[in-house]
């Protein structure tokens, strides 16, 4: 069982992945760092849980467009 993203962490993330959705990718690393360009997020941990929730999402786009 997995931990359970907040309505906080969905929200800002759908709202990043609408807007930036060519810009993101599946590598963590790579999307951690845009993310300072895309949001003003201050907290790394809250910064590294958002990151993780775009690439989980964008990974699950590239499914379904298949």
């Amino acid at each position: 069982m997995g931990r359970i993203k907040t309505k906080l962490i969905k929200r800002i993330s759908r709202e990043i992945l609408e807007k930036y959705k060519d810009q993101i990718s599946t590598d963590f690393k790579e999307t951690n760092h845009k993310l300072l360009s895309f949001a003003e997020v201050r907290s790394k941990k809250l910064k590294n849980i958002i990151a993780g929730y775009l690439v989980r999402l964008r990974k699950n786009m590239k499914d379904y467009e298949l």
